[in-house]
Formats: structure tokens, sequence, C-alpha cells
């Protein structure tokens, strides 16, 4: 297992013995079973390192783990896909970054690729396989050799089908970073199909026989990796009586030759004050407000996405992704909302479908937290705001309502 967490974990710098803290998010890995006799596994981790400055990365070696040499393995930069030097020393992986993490919320974002052996918590009989072990990775999978079937998971997961047939069991924690102490146990046994038969079958728009016509999720959104979706959005609660709030929201872009994201405005809603920049590079983005006709008469391709003459669109503009890169944004914007919210009485209420993995909403200051309809993580900042985390496992949005009254 690779053992890095969201937050602070240790960070070695040169001279060793010279030690301050590590910041990072955004964790995921994947965990690939190999065949059972080897007590091996690979380890997709991707993290972005955020401590401002840094020109390095330090990953921990997990416990009971014996670190492999095998092809494909090593550290590579998730903007350009170019390898990054890494070196073991003692119980860690130090990873050199391709550029220093930029001030001011930017992230320098890696991919490590290991194999490990791991004799005491990847076991295996005649014709099943037992993975026993902590994993404080907030998101990940753990992938079962090809010709297993899943016979038991202790962690409620996704189960889905890798194209080449393989049982992905995804996962994501619903508690704040760390809280997951006890073993991930997923236990296998011979039986499942191999080869062509294995693969799964095409997805498609269609959409449960429960849900009304054209609504719910497809298919295709039902049984996509929850966990792997990398979108997530903080909302920063203004004073109600103003009915606004503003936010951030985070997105990777990989597909090549795109170079705008289009973040289409609600109705009942407007939009103020957008910016953004890209988190690799600190850079800043071009950011134009259009309405439907706009768009239309610029030529703006909108995506396949029906806007209506007089809606909002906020347009961020970046350098178009070259082939095999990726750019990581973040876009800030202020709302007014006034069905979303406002004041009932002497109460706050903030009301709205949230359809990201991770979404977050932050009370303004003076107000404490009397009603939530979704259950949530909910914690203070270090400047003393309650904030409330939800973690939507779910390929729905969920409906939130919160209320708040005032402080004395």
């Amino acid at each position: 297992m690779i053992s890095s967490r969201i937050g602070v974990v240790l960070a070695l710098a040169a001279p060793l013995a010279a030690q301050t803290p590590q910041l990072a998010q955004d964790e995921h890995a994947v965990y690939e079973l190999l065949a059972p006799e080897t007590a091996s596994f690979r380890t997709t981790y991707e993290v972005s390192a955020t401590t401002p400055g840094a020109t390095t990365f330090v990953d921990e070696i997990g416990a009971g783990l014996e670190p492999l040499e095998a092809a494909g393995d090593g550290a590579f930069d998730m903007m350009t896909g170019a390898p990054l030097r890494m070196e073991r020393v003692g119980n860690t992986f130090v990873i050199h970054l391709a550029r220093a993490v930029p001030e001011g919320g930017g992230q320098a974002r890696i991919r490590i690729v290991k194999t490990y052996r791991a004799s005491k918590s990847y076991l295996h009989g005649a014709a099943t396989i037992e993975f026993n072990r902590a994993v404080p990775i907030p998101r990940g999978a753990i992938v079962l050799p090809a010709g297993y079937r899943l016979t038991g998971c202790n962690t409620p997961s996704q189960v889905l089908l890798d194209a080449d047939g393989r049982v992905r069991v995804s996962f994501m924690q619903h508690g704040p970073p760390g809280a997951m102490t006890g073993a991930f146990v997923v236990t296998a046994s011979r039986g499942a199909q191999t080869g062509n038969p294995a693969k799964p079958s095409p997805l498609t728009g269609a959409r449960s026989w429960e849900a009304p016509p054209s609504q719910g999720p497809t298919d295709r959104q039902r049984l996509s990796d929850r966990a792997r979706q990398d979108r997530d959005i903080v909302y920063f609660l203004q004073q109600p009586e103003t009915h606004a709030f503003s936010l951030y929201h985070d997105y990777t872009e990989s597909r090549e030759g795109v170079g705008q994201y289009l973040n289409v405005v609600r109705a009942g809603s407007t939009v103020a004050n957008p910016s953004g920049r890209l988190l690799d590079t600190g850079a800043a983005l071009k950011v134009d407000v259009l309405t439907g006709s706009q768009m239309k008469a610029a030529g703006v391709d909108p995506g396949g996405e029906r806007i209506e003459p007089d809606q909002q669109v906020v347009v961020f503009r970046f350098p178009p992704v070259a082939k095999g890169q990726s750019v990581r944004l973040r876009m800030y914007e202020t709302y007014t909302a006034p069905e979303s919210y406002h004041a009932d009485g002497d109460e706050l209420v903030f009301d709205r479908s949230l359809g990201r993995p991770r979404n977050s909403v932050v009370l303004p200051r003076g107000w404490y937290l009397t009603a939530l309809s979704i259950p949530g993580v909910v914690r203070q900042t270090e400047d003393g705001l309650t904030r409330i985390d939800f973690v939507n496992g779910r390929p729905d949005s969920i409906d939130v309502l919160i209320r708040a009254k005032r402080t004395q």
C-alpha cells in the first residue's frame, strides 16, 4: 500500500534531518492484484502535492511491503505525462517534481506506479484469495486478478468490470480523511469468465425502468467509476439577505485539443466575478460571460448542451490540451440565487441540488448549523467557520437542505 494522506503527512527534504509538513489532496489509488502465488500487487497512486513552493514529494512505503522492480513502474508528471526522478530514501520514495508547486493554492499532480510484495496482506488458498489491509486513501479501487469472482467486501463499494473483464471494487470513504482505521477486506474465488466472454457489454444511454422518461441517470452514468471522478466544489455562503454565495470548483481536462470549459448558469441564478487559473502552473484563465444568443453569434461551440438564448454561460479559456497531457482547472464564481439561498424568519436556508462526488458548504460568519437533510461531515475551518463536507458515491445528485441560526 502506498501510504500518504490528505492533509499533513511527513515530508523529507535535503538534508533529511530537516523535516517539514507536506500537504496533499485529491488522492486516488488503484491496487491491481497480480497472480496470487506472487503475493504481489501493483499500485497506481495519483495525488496533488499542494505545499507552496515544494520541489519534492515524499511517499512512504507501507508497513509489511517489499518494493519490487517491474516494467512500467515509476513516477510521472500528470500535466505532461513526462517521467519524474524518483529515488528510495530509507522507507520512503522521494519524487522530484517537474516544477515547484505554485503559490496561492497551486498543485503538482503526480502519478506513482509501484509493484509490491505483500505476503501478510495478500493471501491465497487453492482457489481463493483475500486482500486484507488498512487503506487510508479516501478514494480508490481493488482490481481482482483475471478469472476471479468477488465473494466478499466489508466496505460499501461499487462493483464494475474493467475493459479486459477483471472485476473492480471501487470505493469512496464517506468520513473525514483517515477515518477508515480498520482493514479493507476483499475476498474472491476462481470461477469468473476469462478472455472475450469476460469483457463488459457496451454501456448505453438507457435509463432505469423505474425512472420517468428522459429522467434519471443513464446506464453509462450509473456504471461509471464514481470514485475516479475528479470534480469537486466548495460553496462559501455570504450573509443570507444578499442571496449570494461564492464558490470554486476544480476540474481536470484531458481531452486532446480542448481549450475551453463551459459552466451553464442554472435558471433562477445570476453570476458575477468569474475568474480561473491553471492549478499546475498558476496561470490565469481568460473568462467571458455570454448568453446563449451571444455564444451562437460568436461561434462558441456549446459541446452538445442545449442552452437557451437568454441563459448565462461562463466560458473559461485555456491553451488547448496536447496529446497525452492534461490540465487541472480551478474556477471561481459568485452567484445570486434567491430561491436556493435566503432567510426564513431568523433562520438561514440553503436549498440546492449538488451533483459532484465531493461537495462542501461553508456557513457565513456568525451562524451555526441547526438542520441538515443529507448526512455530511461537520468541522470547523482554520478561521472558525462551520464547514459541511458531502461525499456522494451515487450517480445522481443530492438535494441538500441546510438551516442555520445566528450565534449569540
